[in-house]
């Protein structure tokens, strides 16, 4: 077991860690299981979670609006890199349902991004190509070209 003072003191570098940058649980469970015994950082997430300082569900949408702010993706990729930062795939898959629209908008004009960019140096079946490796839909696909 440990004190409540060594409690107090590993809480507080943890939520640095995570004032720092959003993180999800499992970000911090990586970030700090080597250093720390299983039990207390059990029991910092948990008081952390309590707190609100981790709630998966608003990390997937701030992270979601990052990349719609910043990036041209598909939706297959913005699955792939939340379940790279540990986000449990039925919460990405609800977040997903709860938001089609918007995020279906958002693959189409990603793509009409990637086609207007990519127009000069390929030829329009290449650029389809490309855009179906990176899991664009080939529905959204064709309503980026129609633009």
């Amino acid at each position: 077991m440990y004190n409540k003072e060594e409690f107090e003191k590993i809480k507080e570098k943890v939520l640095k860690y995570i004032l720092y940058q959003k993180r999800s649980e499992q970000e911090v469970k990586n970030k700090f299981e080597t250093l720390l015994a299983e039990d207390m950082l059990d029991d910092i997430i948990e008081y952390l979670k309590e707190a609100g300082y981790i709630n998966d569900k608003n990390f997937i949408q701030k992270t979601v609006n990052n990349f719609i702010a910043l990036k041209n993706l598909s939706i297959k990729e913005i699955q792939y890199k939340l379940l790279a930062k540990g986000i449990k795939k039925s919460d990405i898959e609800d977040y997903i349902y709860e938001n089609k629209e918007e995020l279906e908008e958002y693959e189409i004009k990603s793509a009409s991004n990637i086609i207007y960019k990519k127009s000069n140096s390929m030829e329009i079946q290449e650029i389809k190509q490309y855009l179906m490796k990176k899991g664009y839909k080939k529905d959204n696909i064709d309503k980026a070209l129609e633009e």
